[in-house]
């Protein structure tokens, strides 16, 4: 346990912020977690916990948990607008989209939140409104007006985090991709399997339905755009631009917009990296989405969640200064959310077409890649061992040092 730093506050209760709590407490920190929805927010879609994630999920303890809790899909298609499949991609495959470890956003962070309920103190309901640093402390003060005092604070609180404006101010860049994406939950009809489905319309615009296993299903519906403020748009005014978008996509986008319609729980966003020239202020620093958002283009997004929580526990629980410990986790961390953001050539742009034509090319491309000689060919290449070595980052085993 280090001596110096004993008690932490973590803004922020979705998957980095209680994966850092968890390992802060094992090592002895006492540990507040503030989060600004009433209660821990079960919604959203689909992530998967790979490589290293994976590794320190194993090590929490709770890896049978998310296993047991598995979507229940059964792997990828791709479709056209009449829903005939133009390719397939089984979660079996060596090439496949699904994940054996696919979870739903929401069951994920009540997993998380179970296993540190009862070590770790929650407050619900409020947020960070001002921070004051001295050189041995750190004061928050809450929306309530209420302030505490505490030793260390970290943001976890996503990529619009307003504790990393208190924090650092404007000097992180929020860089937009140019794609916007809205995430919802509706009901499911007869014509739903559980295959994810895939459908690319043209004018740069992507639809796709995904099983869960509560009874519904997930849709999530993105399209290319230089407009870079649609976020901050009403609710309203977000759900008549998404109107307007799907409007004549065929496929599915008259369900897709009259569930729009319907729902209260649209989460719509313009899709976007972050990069900050640092990632620690004094006795305040951020981690997860509010540090370094890789997009969820990348499919990373959860892996360095849960990675940078571990690490920075570590590298706190084995130092006696908090300087000390906070340069070593953006030494060993840095380069690997840097090799992550790197977005291949042409995303998100290839996937989304604009032409009729450019959609038969995306078709035609995923029915090679699902064909059998190139799945043969696949397998010699790949393996669906989740690796942590793959990732690209060693995980020391700081429980035992």
């Amino acid at each position: 346990m280090n001596s110096e730093i004993k008690k932490v506050l973590v803004s922020g209760a979705s998957i980095a912020g209680p994966t850092l709590a968890f390992w802060l407490a094992k090592y002895g920190f006492d540990v507040t977690i503030v989060e600004r929805s009433k209660s821990i927010r079960l919604g959203g879609q689909n992530l998967d916990v790979r490589g290293a994630g994976r590794a320190i999920a194993r090590m929490m303890g709770i890896e049978n948990e998310i296993l047991a809790a598995n979507t229940g899909e059964i792997g990828l298609q791709f479709v056209s607008s009449d829903n005939k499949v133009q390719a397939a991609f089984p979660s079996d495959g060596a090439d496949s989209f699904t994940s054996e470890a696919e979870i739903l956003r929401g069951d994920l962070v009540n997993i998380l939140y179970n296993s540190t309920k009862d070590n770790v103190k929650y407050i619900f309901g409020k947020y960070i409104t001002a921070v004051d640093q001295s050189d041995n402390k750190i004061k928050a003060t809450y929306s309530d007006g209420e302030s505490e005092v505490f030793d260390l604070l970290i943001a976890a609180d996503g990529v619009r985090s307003t504790t990393r404006q208190l924090i650092f101010g404007d000097e992180s860049q929020i860089k937009f991709v140019g794609l916007y994406n809205a995430w919802y939950t509706i009901p499911k009809k007869e014509t739903d399997t559980k295959w994810a489905r895939w459908y690319t319309a043209p004018g740069s615009r992507v639809m796709m339905i995904r099983p869960d296993n509560h009874g519904t299903v997930r849709a999530s519906f993105s399209f290319l755009s230089s407009e870079p403020g649609y976020q901050k748009l009403s609710n309203s005014e977000q759900k008549k631009i998404l109107k307007e978008k799907l409007s004549g996509a065929g496929w599915e986008a008259v369900r897709l917009a009259e569930e729009i319609e319907k729902n209260d729980d649209v989460y719509f966003d313009g899709i976007s990296q972050v990069h900050a020239p640092r990632w620690f202020n004094g006795r305040a620093g951020m981690i997860g989405d509010a540090a370094y958002c890789p997009t969820p283009l990348t499919g990373m997004g959860t892996t360095l969640a849960i990675v940078g929580a571990y690490l920075l526990a570590g590298e706190l629980s084995r130092h006696n200064k908090h300087e000390d410990a906070f340069a070593a986790y953006e030494k060993r961390m840095r380069p690997f959310v840097e090799d992550i953001q790197r977005l291949p050539p042409g995303v998100p742009w290839l996937a989304h077409p604009k032409s009729k034509f450019g959609v038969a090319v995306v078709n035609t491309v995923a029915g090679i890649l699902a064909s059998s000689p190139v799945k043969k060919i696949s397998k010699l290449f790949s393996s669906k061992e989740e690796d942590v070595t793959k990732d690209k980052i060693e995980l020391p085993d700081f429980r035992h040092q």
